[in-house]
């Protein structure tokens, strides 16, 4: 019995110092923390993952903390190393799509971010294709994907190196580095249209292009976005006729006859809409009446809320039409006197609300278009 629980103990103690060997490194934290942030451009995404050390009191810039320009470090294969922007591997940016950077052409990928710090108030952004390194100690610039030269800001004290995206639109969004006083921005821009574009007609050829309703919304995203109305034509044209699934609807038909409109061609959208009157409902009738005043066609937008209110007499909806066509022409006294009417048969509270704003507007001889 003594044997062989010896013979157990060398043999558990084997297991353990093997082990222990071939996984020497624990996780213990790190004195720089890992972080990741990320934004949402259009539909594409930018992420940036990178190690945040502190000041903690210490002189940053132009010190072995954050070296001016490019150096040799003493360690690795770069004897002109850029500063790391951050701590420990690779600071790692990614580009879900090709997009721009301070205007200059970057393809979708994972990038490691490096930053030359100047003396001065400048720095250029290095954007390498090797991002699984440790720091910059094996930088080598023939694997630059991209340089661009930025102007630094002077920012207040930030003790925790940070990465943050402000200014944020539609199609672009800035970059910041911020460290102790001073910040490294960059600004990334989407072709956002462009690359919706090219998902839709990606998607029209799988299941969503069995469904109507990706057609219509494939069409007014062209219309309103700047893409290709000839293509937005066909799509729309599609969704009303020759498939399937096709049906002809009031609110198809105004997406062609906006379609029409913006290739100049105005005859034809407003003859396709005179003809479809009576496929609209109330709602959508006066939404149309608003589009023709948003084209600036104030009389023909009077003529659709005088035939809404001919069909659907003494209504809520159509004395808020005829007071929008009259305010459009600049007849507040007649507004005025619609839009008190469309306020004693609003349907609830919040209708009454958004109509007893518009009567005071109207009482300031405010268009309430």
């Amino acid at each position: 019995m003594t044997n062989f629980f010896t013979y157990m103990v060398l043999v558990i103690g084997a297991i353990f110092m093997t082990t222990f060997s071939a996984n020497s490194q624990i996780n213990t934290p790190r004195a720089s923390q890992m972080a990741t942030v990320s934004q949402t451009i259009g539909t594409s995404t930018v992420s940036i993952e990178y190690s945040r050390p502190s000041v903690q009191g210490r002189e940053i810039y132009g010190t072995p903390i954050v070296h001016y320009g490019y150096q040799n470090l003493g360690f690795g294969t770069s004897t002109a190393a850029p500063w790391r922007a951050g701590a420990n591997e690779n600071t790692k940016i990614t580009f879900s799509h090709d997009m721009k950077v301070n205007g200059r052409e970057i393809k979708a990928g994972t990038y490691g971010l490096h930053i030359a710090v100047k003396e001065d108030n400048t720095a250029t952004i290095i954007f390498s294709k090797n991002s699984t390194s440790w720091g910059s100690y094996t930088y080598d610039e023939a694997e630059d994907a991209l340089r661009i030269d930025v102007n630094t800001l002077v920012i207040p004290e930030t003790e925790l190196l940070t990465f943050n995206f402000d200014e944020v639109s539609a199609d672009k969004a800035r970059v910041v580095l911020s460290w102790e006083k001073r910040g490294f921005p960059f600004t990334v821009e989407v072709p956002v249209t462009e690359i919706v574009m090219a998902d839709i007609r990606n998607s029209l050829r799988g299941q969503p292009g069995f469904n109507i309703q990706t057609w219509q919304q494939a069409a007014n995203f062209a219309l309103n976005n700047g893409g290709d109305l000839d293509e937005a034509l066909g799509w729309i044209d599609a969704a009303i006729a020759g498939n399937f699934f096709s049906k002809k609807t009031f609110a198809n038909l105004m997406i062609k006859s906006a379609i029409l409109a913006k290739m100049e061609k105005q005859n034809e959208a407003l003859t396709l809409m005179d003809e479809n009157l009576d496929l609209g409902s109330i709602f959508e009738v006066h939404q149309y009446g608003r589009q023709l005043i948003t084209m600036g066609l104030k009389d023909k937008a009077m003529e659709i809320f005088e035939y809404n209110a001919n069909k659907n007499k003494d209504t809520w909806p159509v004395h808020y039409g005829l007071a929008r066509g009259y305010s459009a022409k600049g007849d507040y006294k007649k507004a005025l006197k619609h839009l008190e009417k469309a306020h004693i048969n609003a349907p609830n509270a919040a209708s009454k609300g958004r109509v007893a704003a518009n009567i005071e507007k109207l009482k300031n001889k405010e268009d309430i278009n």
